[in-house]
């Protein structure tokens, strides 16, 4: 019989299923004006957005996946998983990069492509903006209260969405201005150079999820967590002195281990009310840590 879903999978598993059914609708929408128009700075948001479904498709599998409880071949659960997902997904947003600016670079020096643009390339791309900045803040809240790293990329990655979507109207506005104004032609370049914009906006993304994912997979402590544990737990009545503190997280829940001495003449369950004692004073710092607290006698 499966394991009953807690509130938690079901909150984080709707929100990333929310986060995939949108980017199905904006890279169809995307794809669809970005041909018709032939703007290089929308069909650079369909390639954009269409990472983003693969991305979202990801997420949710590593959230479903990251919810299984520990097994005999996972002693510290699943929760790698969900960095995992996330490097991956700054690969793939990496990749893309590549492919705008090459295409960017090429039109502007090599192919000159007439960019017509109509009323659907600012609606799509209008929509894009509303749907973007509301899944960014649902997800933003639900990593936030679940401290989900897959759902906290997620937030992060939309959240840039939003400015690179407005980047690409500003690009699109200076074409069609350049298309009124002969002596401002050379604003039909601005779809180009809007798509390059949107490739250093995607850069910068990959740069803040690659270094937290590749801090999170090399089991890298939070930064000022060992001082925090270690003033919190010297201050416990009975705690002579704390040390060989270990932190990592695996996915959303924070692993941690330490050694105390306190009196060796003390009997087992007074020694073990104080573990006790410890344990509660971190999960006031970290809730919901995951923490090993190991006696030793002086």
């Amino acid at each position: 019989m499966p394991p009953k879903l807690t509130t938690e999978d079901i909150e984080k598993r709707s929100a990333a299923l929310s986060s995939l059914l949108a980017a199905v609708a904006l890279t169809t929408m995307k794809t669809i004006v970005g041909l018709l128009t032939g703007s290089l700075g929308i069909l650079a948001e369909a390639a954009h957005s269409g990472l983003d479904l693969v991305a979202a498709l990801m997420t949710y599998i590593a959230v479903r996946i990251s919810g299984k409880p520990a097994d005999r071949t996972h002693l510290y659960g699943h929760g790698k998983v969900e960095n995992l997902s996330a490097l991956i997904e700054t690969m793939l947003l990496l990749v893309t990069c590549g492919w705008i600016i090459r295409e960017a670079l090429h039109r502007l020096f090599l192919h000159k492509v007439e960019v017509e643009v109509t009323i659907w390339s600012f609606g799509v791309m209008a929509i894009s903006i509303v749907i973007d900045y509301s899944r960014s803040r649902m997800l933003a809240r639900t990593a936030k209260k679940y401290n989900s790293q897959a759902l906290e990329a997620d937030a992060l990655h939309f959240e840039t969405d939003v400015w690179s979507s407005a980047v690409v109207i500003v690009g699109l506005a200076c074409v069609k201005l350049g298309e009124w104004a002969p002596p401002l032609g050379g604003l039909r370049d601005a779809d180009a150079v809007a798509a390059l914009g949107v490739s250093v906006l995607v850069i910068w993304v990959c740069w803040q999820l690659g270094r937290r994912t590749v801090d999170a997979l090399l089991d890298s402590a939070p930064v000022g967590m060992e001082e925090r544990i270690l003033a919190a737990v010297s201050q416990v009545p009975g705690v002579r002195d704390c040390h060989n503190i270990r932190v990592r997280y695996s996915g959303p829940v924070l692993f941690l281990d330490l050694h105390v001495l306190v009196d060796g003449r003390q009997s087992l369950f007074e020694a073990h009310a104080l573990t006790e004692t410890i344990e509660g004073v971190i999960q006031q710092i970290v809730p919901h840590a995951d923490v090993t607290v190991h006696p030793e006698p002086y």
